[in-house]
């Protein structure tokens, strides 16, 4: 049963961090699981209610134009191994939900460039600084999400690491990335808050699900889930973590929409998601 975490405003990272009471992740350049405990940060009620709600009307006009779009047939369609369908449109990559009774959108990538509202969160000092600090670099783009947790449609995310699936397009250098969550909507355990398992960045890769088919989810025999701990925070928070941190979120059964924006920073300079190829055969390379 993971506990949640309600813990007070964070006010930077390193000595003057707190995140919930606890120690802070003191990140090292290169390598970014070596840290001390926790391994992620909250900053809560980063944004205000007013810049919140802007990026709420912008994720939805989003949402709609994307779908429009698809609906229009411009699609590129993929079914991955575990059956879920993604439609590629404009260089935007749909995930649709699996379950869903008609359509429901789970997550656009990337989405920075559909609107200017997006873009500028690249260079936003309250995500850059922090993410500067966690990678050890100055952090730079890799690739802007927008999730969907609809009112009683959202799924369940499965235990996992996004490791792998850098790896599988940037090798070596998916040490180096790590994501922030801008929180659109109150996070709680009602509506499938993120549940993560602290220090699991330090411990480096984990052993993957053999009988999960794309190969990029965690072995749920490997995860202690007595460490777990559930990040309930209000809408215009941050939640900050490198790509080795074990995570998953449970569905929405609530009655509102949990949405989220997830920017994911890698030392400035490199190349960005949409220059690279996913090759699975790395995953052999993997425990």
């Amino acid at each position: 049963m993971s506990s949640p975490c309600r813990g007070p405003r964070c006010r930077g990272i390193a000595g003057s961090l707190r995140r919930c009471g606890a120690r802070s992740f003191l990140p090292r350049p290169r390598r970014i699981n070596v840290g001390e405990v926790t391994g992620y940060v909250l900053l809560e009620s980063l944004f205000t209610a007013t810049e919140v709600e802007r990026l709420r009307a912008v994720a939805e006009q989003v949402h709609v134009d994307v779908v429009a779009a698809a609906e229009a047939g411009e699609t590129d369609v993929t079914v991955w191994p575990d059956g879920h369908r993604l439609e590629k449109v404009r260089g935007t990559t749909i995930h649709w939900e699996p379950d869903a009774v008609g359509k429901a959108v789970r997550s656009l990538s990337p989405v920075s460039q559909l609107h200017p509202a997006l873009d500028a969160l690249w260079d936003e000092s309250r995500l850059v600084d922090p993410m500067s600090a966690l990678i050890g670099a100055r952090a730079g783009r890799f690739v802007a999400k927008l999730n969907f947790k609809r009112a009683g449609v959202g799924s369940e995310f499965a235990w996992h690491q996004d490791f792998p699936y850098w790896y599988c397009c940037a090798g070596d250098a998916a040490y180096d990335i790590a994501t922030a969550i801008v929180m659109l909507d109150d996070n709680t355990v009602a509506n499938g808050a993120m549940t993560l398992i602290p220090d699991s960045p330090a411990e480096g890769p984990v052993r993957r699900d053999p009988l999960e088919p794309t190969g990029l989810l965690v072995d749920p025999t490997a995860v202690d889930v007595s460490r777990a701990v559930t990040v309930e925070a209000p809408a215009g928070s941050v939640l900050m973590f490198p790509g080795l941190m074990v995570h998953r979120s449970a569905p929405n059964r609530t009655a509102s929409d949990r949405r989220s924006l997830l920017y994911c920073f890698q030392p400035t300079g490199r190349p960005e998601l949409s220059a690279l190829t996913y090759d699975p055969e790395r995953l052999a390379a993997l425990p």
